[in-house]
C-alpha cells in the first residue's frame, strides 16, 4: 500500500523541510497535497531522501506481478506458426506478429516504444521528424485503411524506426489514396509489425514508462533472440541524445506554400506582409504552411544556425520549430543562438522542442517524462482566460514549471497531468507552447496562435 503525501511529508520533517531537502518550492509541495500524488519528475529525489521504494509513492505504478514483465505480455520463445516479425523489449519480452513494409537488416532498428492515440493522419504522424528514435504504437485499430498519398507527408523521409499495429493493414478505400500503406513504407525502408496486443502494450508503457525495443522483420524469418535482446537492453535511450541535428535541413531555403484547401490543394503565398525565419529542429511542413497562410514569407535555416546567421536575414520575427531528442542536448548549440535572438528584441514564437529550448535559454529546466504526450486529443487550459483547447501533441520531454526564472510566466497547463504547456516572457513579444497549433493531424483549436505571432510582428 503506497504512503500518502502527508505521511511522506511527515517522514521528511514537514512541508517546508521536505521542499528544502528535495530542492523544490513550497508551491510544488502544496500541489502534491492538492493532487494527493507526487509527479514522476520528483520520484528520484524523493526515493533518495526517504529510502522508500517506487511502489511506496502515491501516483507511482504498482509493482508488476512477475519481475518487470506484465503477465499479459508473455510470449513463446519460438516463432508461432505464421509469425514473420518480432518486437523484442529491453527486459527480454518477445512479441510475435506479422511483418509488413520493408524487411529489416541484420542489425534491426532499436528505438523507444511510445504510443499515439490519434485516430487519423497516420501518414503525417509517421513523417513527423519529432518521432526520430522511436517505434510508434498506434492505439487506433484501423491504420492503413485510407492508404497513402504524396500530399499528407510532413518530411521527405520517415524518421520513426518502425510502427506497431493491432490489426493487419487492409486495402485502401479512399479517393486520395495512391498506394497501400505497406507499399509506401517498403519504398522508404521502414518496417512494421501487426497482430500485437496494442492495448496491453500501451498499458505497459503507461504504467512502467517507455521501454526500448527492437523491431525485427527479417526476410529469412530467422530470429537471433539473444542478439535482439542484447541490442534492446544496451540502447542508451533518448536522454542526452541530440537528434535535431540529424533531421534538420543542411542549408537554408525559402518556403511559400500555404495550407491545403478542399478542391484546390496547396496554395502559394504571393503577397507576404512579414518575413519570418524558422529555425528547423525537425520542422513539419504544415507548420511552415501555417506561417505562410498567416501572411508570412518564410526562410528556413538549419538547427545549428547562430544568432548572426538568423539575424542577417533581417526578419520581422523568429520561429523555433518542433523536433526530436533531449532538449538539454540540443541546447548546447541552440541556446546561445536563441539568447542572441532574444537580445535583438524581435518577436519570437516556439512550439514543442522550440518551447523547451526557449525555456532553457531563459534559465529554466526540462525533464524526461514517464510516458509523454502523443496524439490529437490532449486538453490544454490557458491560465489567464480559463479557455480549454483540444490539441495535437508529440513530446517525451517537458519544461519544469517550478523552476521558471523571474519574468517568465507559465501560460498553459495540461489537463491530463498538470504539466507545463506554454510560457511567455513578461513585457516582451516572446511566447511558446508545448503543443502543435498547426495540428496536422488534429483539431484546429490552436491555429489562432499563428495570428497572435503575426500581430506581434506587425506591431
Amino acid at each position: 500500500m503506497p504512503f500518502t503525501v502527508e505521511e511522506i511529508l511527515t517522514r521528511l520533517g514537514g512541508a517546508e523541510a521536505a521542499a528544502e531537502r528535495l530542492g523544490v518550492g513550497t508551491e510544488a509541495v502544496r500541489k502534491w497535497r492538492q493532487a494527493r500524488s507526487v509527479p514522476a519528475r520528483h520520484w528520484p529525489a524523493l526515493l533518495a531522501a526517504t529510502g522508500l521504494d517506487l511502489a511506496d509513492l502515491p501516483g507511482a505504478p504498482p509493482r508488476p506481478s512477475t519481475g518487470q514483465r506484465s503477465p499479459a505480455m508473455t510470449s513463446p520463445e519460438e516463432p508461432p506458426e505464421g509469425a514473420s516479425a518480432a518486437l523484442v523489449l529491453a527486459d527480454g519480452t518477445v512479441l510475435w506478429g506479422h511483418g509488413f513494409g520493408a524487411h529489416t537488416p541484420e542489425t534491426a532498428p532499436v528505438g523507444e516504444l511510445c504510443f499515439n492515440t490519434g485516430m487519423t493522419g497516420y501518414q503525417e504522424t509517421l513523417t513527423d521528424p519529432s518521432y526520430a528514435g522511436q517505434i510508434i504504437t498506434f492505439t487506433f485499430p484501423h491504420i492503413g485503411n485510407v492508404g497513402a498519398n504524396g500530399e499528407d507527408v510532413e518530411a521527405t523521409t520517415i524518421a520513426a524506426r518502425g510502427l506497431v499495429l493491432r490489426a493487419d493493414i487492409t486495402e485502401p478505400a479512399n479517393w486520395r489514396a495512391h498506394e497501400a500503406l505497406g507499399t509506401w513504407l517498403a519504398a522508404r525502408g521502414v518496417a512494421g509489425i501487426a497482430g500485437i496486443d496494442t492495448r496491453a502494450l500501451t498499458s505497459r508503457i503507461r504504467d512502467f514508462g517507455a521501454p526500448s525495443g527492437v523491431l525485427a522483420f527479417p526476410a529469412d524469418r530467422r530470429f537471433d533472440l539473444a542478439r535482439l535482446r542484447a541490442a534492446a537492453a544496451s540502447w542508451s535511450g533518448l536522454e542526452g541524445m541530440d537528434l535535431a541535428r540529424a533531421v534538420s535541413c543542411t542549408q537554408g531555403y525559402a518556403w511559400d506554400q500555404t495550407v491545403w484547401a478542399w478542391g484546390t490543394g496547396y496554395g502559394q503565398q504571393q503577397q507576404p506582409r512579414l518575413h519570418v525565419v524558422a529555425v528547423d529542429y525537425g520542422a513539419k511542413r504544415n507548420i511552415l504552411r501555417a506561417l505562410a497562410s498567416a501572411g508570412c514569407r518564410v526562410t528556413v535555416v538549419p538547427a545549428t544556425s547562430s544568432a548572426a546567421d538568423i539575424l542577417r536575414h533581417r526578419p520581422d520575427g523568429v520561429f523555433l520549430s518542433n523536433g526530436p531528442g533531449d532538449p538539454a542536448a540540443t541546447a548546447e548549440y541552440a541556446v546561445p543562438a536563441i539568447q542572441g535572438v532574444l537580445a535583438s528584441g524581435l518577436p519570437l514564437f516556439g512550439i514543442c522542442l522550440g518551447h523547451q529550448l526557449l525555456a532553457l535559454a531563459l534559465g529554466g529546466r526540462t525533464f524526461k517524462m514517464a510516458r509523454g504526450h502523443r496524439g490529437a486529443n490532449q486538453p490544454v487550459q490557458e491560465l489567464a482566460t480559463g479557455r480549454v483547447e483540444i490539441t495535437s501533441q508529440n513530446h517525451g520531454f517537458a519544461v519544469d514549471p517550478e523552476n521558471l526564472p523571474a519574468g517568465v510566466a507559465a501560460t498553459h497547463v495540461s489537463l491530463f497531468d498538470g504539466s507545463n504547456e506554454g510560457l511567455a516572457l513578461t513585457g516582451k513579444p516572446v511566447f511558446s507552447v508545448q503543443y502543435h497549433p498547426e495540428a496536422s493531424p488534429g483539431p484546429s483549436d490552436s491555429r489562432h496562435l499563428f495570428t497572435r505571432f503575426v500581430a506581434l510582428m506587425a506591431s
